[in-house]
């Protein structure tokens, strides 16, 4: 007989024989493919890991590459040994104990969806309009004539965010693992756009591109879904290798690439600190060890303190706005009247507001006293009008959201998915605690807005857009049967 390892044979034989010879061995000791795997050429062997595959042009290939970067970002179950014996068919129960049997049987073959999540959205998007127009309507009718100014313009972003949110939630997550280096460099570009002619500046920063209908977007939001989605699947790719200092050193790397983006593009800083901060955050999730992080966390606020400390008796009278700000932050009290005025005036407003504040529209720090206070300001008018009280049920609202992304990272099918909601909530959570640290004066004054309730179109429609990346995530969690 001849060897068939020395003979060559003709592609459509040997693709027969492959097909047989799967057929013949038990695909128990074999991970879990796939559902529409097509098989592999006979030189990839099942043990040996899979080489990261780059997008290439055209929608023939594009499922191709879904199909193989799923593999690096999708760790799948694998098949049970042995089945349980079948149970004896259960006596139909009557009554409402049979109603509740026959619900939870229902439900544990019905898609998941987290309406949690969407609810607390909702109430967040809503609470968020009303107390915009309470904040903007004086300086909307002063200064535009139309106290519905910027009411109307965030209601209608509102309403596309939401249907954005939906699209996108009915989109399968690996799809954007298999394009996030692709997202990652349109958002770069993006930012590249801001110091050509299309670049609009608005308020002494130049940080929007102009759009048509007297419209503008700020790529930097963009930056911030994309190191999401781009960091999580290197994560992924890298697997045990982002344990090591070359791995982090990688991923530390982009994300570095992308926060520079921001700041020397966009002149952001806020951005740019979140953007590096999710970095950071992504690869501590995903690192065995806690205690170098722990130590690198202790050693940066050491350096941080010497260098405020420094800069508050060196640089008094520096003409960097950046540095005026911080030596305000140190002593709000000397400089009230010019760099502090804004946090002075948004303390008195909270001071001011007592527990249950002054009433709904009875503000009087918002009437031209705090300048542009529907932006990152807008806390300290819900805290004069609705008081702490307020302040509690924004803070307890913030804390449903961030609980259900939780939910969803714990139980999400795979690791990537899980990072992306990760990343969600770590840029949720870091704005929210900055923004209130901000207006309550514990740091420097940035621009750092609160999600889903300041004014900003860009923002609302790509946290909304998020949202739906979450709520996507959310669809493929397996529901156990009771």
């Amino acid at each position: 007989m001849r060897s068939r390892t020395v003979r060559p044979v003709r592609r459509q034989e040997q693709e027969n024989q492959n097909r047989k010879k799967s057929r013949n061995r038990p695909g128990d000791t074999q991970p879990l493919r796939g559902a529409g795997y097509q098989g592999r050429n006979s030189s990839l062997s099942d043990t040996r890991p899979m080489r990261p595959v780059s997008i290439r042009s055209g929608y023939a290939g594009y499922q191709k590459v879904i199909d193989q970067r799923r593999q690096v970002i999708r760790t799948p179950k694998p098949l049970p040994d042995s089945r349980p014996a079948r149970p004896a068919k259960a006596k139909r129960q009557s009554g409402v104990a049979g109603l509740i049997a026959r619900s939870r049987k229902r439900a544990a073959n019905e898609q998941y969806f987290d309406f949690d999540l969407l609810l607390v959205i909702v109430f967040l998007m809503c609470f968020g309009l009303i107390m915009l127009y309470s904040v903007s309507a004086y300086e909307a009718q002063a200064d535009l004539g139309d106290d519905m100014y910027y009411f109307s313009k965030q209601a209608l972003i509102g309403a596309a965010g939401i249907l954005v949110m939906f699209i996108v939630s009915k989109i399968d997550y690996h799809v954007y693992g298999a394009f996030a280096f692709e997202i990652y460099i349109f958002a770069m570009i993006m930012m590249g756009l801001v110091k050509t002619p299309l670049g609009v500046e608005l308020n002494g920063a130049r940080r929007w591109i102009g759009l048509p209908g007297n419209l503008t977007l700020q790529p930097a939001e963009i930056t911030k879904i994309a190191v999401i989605l781009f960091i999580s699947y290197e994560l992924c790719r890298l697997g045990k290798k982002a344990y090591t200092m070359e791995g982090i050193m990688r991923v530390f790397a982009f994300g570095a690439v992308a926060s520079g983006g921001v700041l020397f593009l966009t002149d952001n800083l806020s951005t740019a600190i979140i953007v590096m901060a999710i970095t950071c955050i992504l690869i501590f999730i995903v690192h065995p060890k806690t205690k170098p992080f722990l130590a690198i966390v202790g050693v940066g606020a050491a350096v941080a303190a010497i260098g405020i400390f420094i800069l508050s008796v060196t640089m008094v009278n520096s003409d960097n706005f950046r540095l005026r700000r911080i030596i305000s932050w140190l002593n709000p009290e000397a400089t009230a009247d010019s760099g502090s005025f804004q946090v002075m005036q948004g303390l008195y407003a909270i001071g001011s507001g007592g527990f249950f504040g002054k009433g709904l529209g009875n503000s009087t720090q918002k009437l031209g006293v705090i300048p542009e206070a529907q932006n990152d300001m807008i806390l300290v008018v819900i805290c004069e009008e609705l008081g702490v009280f307020g302040a509690i049920v924004i803070l307890v609202l913030f804390g449903i959201l961030l609980y259900r992304l939780m939910f969803i990272a714990k139980n999400s099918p795979d690791l990537y998915g899980s990072l992306i909601a990760s990343g969600i909530f770590a840029h949720i959570a870091l704005q929210v605690i900055l923004n209130i640290a901000v207006v309550t004066g514990m740091l420097p004054t940035t621009g750092i807005t609160l999600p889903f309730i300041s004014y900003g179109g860009t923002a609302v429609m790509f946290l909304m857009a998020e949202m739906g990346v979450a709520l996507g995530i959310s669809r493929r969690i397996k529901l156990e049967g009771e």
